[in-house]
């Protein structure tokens, strides 16, 4: 058998032993702390807000938007802890390597209320403002409760990506199969 493909198996056993290790762990200290449940609350509260605010006429490109958003700020939370950029310490599942309630709970829906709340707003005003609370608030904040530390990560680093992020979710929200929000 090929050395790389050995080496690669031997790196597998290694991945999944320290993933039952981490799983351990996250039974012992982390299920039902105050952090845990805090997160809990926030991957569902902010759905619910939404499910009874939304303009409901545009709940279908709000969701196409939201679910973007949760597709892509999924995958880099995943790359940015797999490259050692940042860590968490209070998973609310330990199966998936990055924080549920801000890749699929808060980015989406924070996204979907700027996008139906003043519409005619300039989407790049609207970039700013997500790309300051995402990266110079909520991020500072998650690193004050102990949720989040970044080890090679800057916040000013996380702005241009909100912002550039927060435009294409404009741009899908109002793409031409829809009809104009009102």
């Amino acid at each position: 058998m090929n050395k790389g493909i050995e080496r690669l198996q031997e790196l597998f056993k290694q991945i999944h032993e320290i993933s039952i290790e981490q799983r351990q762990l996250w039974v012992e200290d982390v299920v039902f702390t105050w952090q845990w449940w805090a997160g809990i609350g926030l991957a569902v509260i902010p759905w619910i807000l939404w499910l009874l605010l939304r303009k409901k006429d545009s709940s279908l490109r709000l969701l196409t938007a939201g679910f973007f958003m949760m597709f892509i700020s999924s995958w880099l939370d995943s790359l940015g802890i797999q490259l050692g950029f940042w860590l968490y310490k209070y998973e609310v599942i330990p199966f998936i390597p990055a924080f549920i309630p801000w890749d699929v709970s808060l980015i989406p829906v924070f996204t979907m209320f700027l996008l139906q709340i003043q519409p005619n707003i300039s989407s790049f005003i609207k970039g700013v403002i997500f790309g300051l609370v995402t990266a110079f608030v909520a991020e500072p904040f998650f690193i004050l409760v102990e949720i989040y530390k970044p080890l090679t990560w800057k916040h000013i680093y996380s702005f241009p990506i909100y912002f550039i992020l927060y435009l294409i979710a404009h741009r899908i929200c109002h793409g031409k199969s829809y009809n104009v929000l009102n």
